[in-house]
């Protein structure tokens, strides 16, 4: 039978130094070791003293501690005293006797620790199992349960709990559930950890879960109980071959996961369009759900910037759609179906990436729409506009467009409209016959004898809605001798236009006031209008979209250089030394379009030039109604406007002795004096469109 090291050091010590006490005062009464055992024991009794005077608890394991040298210390000085070895040899029988308390009765080393409990592995100390068997009687538990309950007492039963129940799962020969309560009866359990049940069972900590445990009838509950589920098998399966509520559950719903805290509804497999929708739930004590998008990316093995992960947030649903490849890849061709508008104005401008219809509108609640296009070069600006412009065509509009400079699609876009011309001239003069036809529609009477703002809704119009496209606005409002004006006139019509059926379409490669776009101007359209921006410099997304009035939380993220993905064996071809492929700059036409406060990534639909875009249109160009021309004509705004300046158009000729500066200033068209030029027609005085057309008036000399 093993004992502990400690106890069987100092019986040895005891057997080694009986002899001493004995022998020593007999053999050298003066010797040091007298002294040293003497020492000892006065040391002894000062422990004593002090172990009695104390008022803490265990004064009597204190003093038994000291014993051991006080009595060493009373054979030595009766050794001393005695004739020889005493008579019947009492010296030897005195230390014998000290020796035999240490070896027989208890070694005192058992007392050097309060509530020692001897090591667990020790199979022969039966203390624990007395102690289990009185804290966990025989209550007719099954054979399970019994032998997990032999399991948890040979590991020391951990946290200092007993095993109430055990329940083996289904088809997993190693996974059980314990019900676990403390050994002490009205104690909490406050040790128990998840190492510390994974250690006994020899299982992973991954695989232990501990819980509370609710008080039901008949049963207690609360912190003196625990459920702990034990769990190697389920996660060995769940690892390798998870459901699709697991997988989710652990690599999109989890902490840190691309959408924390929801739960799988189901998923949806749409073949025919080659895209996986996936559905999910968060708790609506979560509130609005949390998106991360690189690892909602890399959790369903793909990246961010492939362009194949779109999310849809609706209230607390989420969808995710994962294309097999890009949607805004694709090319989807214009057709006059998509481009006609339906009976509230509105038409298919492209895709978004999540697979719906993006439309666009040529009227809204407010009135006629107005239109922002924004795009750098290549962008696919003008193949937008083309797809308004035959939109307000097969609406019936009429549709006039001017350009800053010419190219070969605005100018076959330029045959279905009706006026189309090129430069600055050209455009003011177009937006001085918009603020004119303001003043000639407001006093045209409807079919019942009245005037009426413009509404599509409302029988007996007597005019058509008026479409103006100006391409390139910002180069044209830079022109040194009509630029500022314009910009003034681009206002009023941004202003007053929808109320009299005239939508103002501007196009451009910015909508920064700093670039001489106007606040009030991008106020109004922006309001008024679905803004559609295409292809913007990744450092430039924040501005745009904030001078477009989108907040900073729904600012998208710029959208990929190509949506192709990149070819494979690259390594192979770093190793050869070969040059990497071309990359495919597929994104023109592709960008955001803005029709609330969330900006929507899309494709927009591809009108072939090549081929001929007649079939787009309707086969009669809509112009102005007879009416509308004769007052313009009446007020020397309808001619050629391709033609030079007419005298007097913007101003006295140079030379003239009736004009002096000020009314130079006046008459002048607004001529800009640099970058920060204002316009000679202040934008104070002007606040109707009858002040506007006599300001006209007066720069025509009518």
């Amino acid at each position: 039978m093993s004992v502990p090291r400690s106890v069987a050091l100092e019986r040895t010590l005891y057997t080694l130094v009986a002899p001493v006490l004995a022998a020593a005062p007999n053999l050298a009464p003066d010797s040091p070791v007298n002294t040293a055992v003497q020492l000892a024991g006065a040391a002894g009794i000062g422990g004593w003293f002090l172990a009695a005077k104390s008022d803490d608890t265990g004064a009597g394991r204190r003093i038994l501690r000291w014993s051991p040298l006080v009595l060493a210390a009373a054979v030595d000085i009766a050794a001393r005293n005695t004739i020889g070895w005493g008579p019947w040899c009492l010296d030897g029988i005195l230390a014998a006797a000290w020796a035999t308390a240490g070896l027989l009765v208890m070694p005192f080393s058992r007392h050097t620790r309060r509530r020692h409990r001897p090591a667990l592995a020790a199979p022969q100390l039966q203390p624990v199992a007395a102690a289990a068997s009185v804290v966990q009687p025989d209550d007719g538990a099954d054979s399970f349960t019994r032998q997990v309950r032999q399991l948890w007492e040979a590991r020391g039963m951990p946290g200092r709990t007993i095993v109430v129940t055990a329940t083996p799962h289904a088809g997993m020969p190693h996974d059980l559930t314990l019900l676990l309560r403390s050994a002490e009866a009205g104690r909490p359990v406050s040790g128990l950890t998840d190492e510390a049940v994974a250690a006994a069972f020899g299982v992973d900590v991954s695989d232990v879960r501990i819980e509370e445990v609710a008080r039901q009838y008949g049963r207690e509950g609360g912190p003196g109980w625990k459920e702990v589920r034990v769990t190697p098998d389920a996660n060995e399966r769940r690892s390798k071959a998870p459901t699709a509520q697991e997988w989710w559950a652990d690599r999109i719903g989890a902490a840190g996961g691309g959408v924390p805290g929801s739960a799988f509804v189901k998923k949806v497999r749409d073949d025919g369009r080659r895209v996986t929708h996936y559905i999910a739930q968060v708790p609506g004590e979560l509130g609005e759900p949390r998106l991360n998008q690189h690892a909602l990316a890399a959790a369903l093995k793909t990246k961010y910037d492939e362009g194949r992960l779109f999310v849809t947030v609706d209230g607390s649903q989420v969808l995710v759609s994962l294309w097999d490849s890009s949607p805004l890849a694709q090319v989807f061709p214009a057709t006059r179906e998509l481009l006609t508008p339906d009976k509230d104005g509105r038409w298919v401008t492209g895709y978004l990436g999540n697979g719906q219809p993006a439309r666009n509108r040529v009227y809204t609640d407010r009135g006629a729409a107005h239109g922002l296009f924004v795009a750098p070069s290549g962008g696919g600006k003008t193949q937008l506009m083309a797809l308004h412009v035959a939109a307000d065509a097969l609406f019936g509009a009429v549709v006039m467009l001017a350009t800053e400079a010419p190219d070969e699609k605005t100018l076959a876009l330029g045959k279905h409209t009706a006026r189309y011309g090129v430069g600055a001239l050209f455009m003011v003069r177009l937006l001085r016959v918009l603020v004119a036809l303001l003043e000639i529609r407001g006093d045209m009477v409807w079919d019942d004898g009245h005037v009426h703002e413009w509404d599509p809704t409302r029988p007996g119009c007597p005019y058509r809605t008026l479409s103006a496209y100006l391409d390139e606005f910002l180069s044209a409002a830079r022109h040194g001798d009509y630029g500022a004006e314009i910009m003034d006139l681009a206002e009023i019509v941004s202003v007053k236009g929808r109320k009299y059926g005239v939508g103002l379409k501007v196009a451009g490669q910015s909508v920064y006031v700093q670039d001489g776009f106007t606040q009030l101007l991008c106020e109004n359209l922006r309001e008024n209008c679905i803004p559609v921006v295409l292809k913007v410099a990744p450092k430039k997304v924040g501005e745009m979209f904030k001078a477009l009035g989108i907040p900073a939380e729904n600012t998208p993220d710029p959208l990929p250089r190509s949506f192709s993905p990149g070819e494979a064996g690259r390594i192979e071809r770093v190793m050869a030394g070969q040059p990497e492929p071309p990359s495919d700059s597929n994104t023109g036409g592709a960008g955001w379009i803005i029709e609330g406060k969330q900006p929507d990534v899309l494709r927009t639909l591809y009108m072939d030039f090549k081929t001929g875009i007649d079939d787009y249109f309707p086969d009669t160009v809509a112009t102005l109604t007879d009416y509308e021309i004769r007052e313009l004509e009446a007020r020397g705004l309808w001619f050629d406007w391709t033609e030079p300046p007419r005298p007097g158009e913007f101003g006295p000729e140079p030379g003239d002795e009736d004009g002096d500066e000020g009314v130079s200033k006046k008459k002048g068209g607004g001529k800009r004096r640099g970058n920060g030029g204002k316009p000679a027609v202040h934008r104070d005085t002007v606040t109707s469109p009858r002040q506007a057309l006599e300001a006209i008036k007066n720069l025509s000399g009518i």
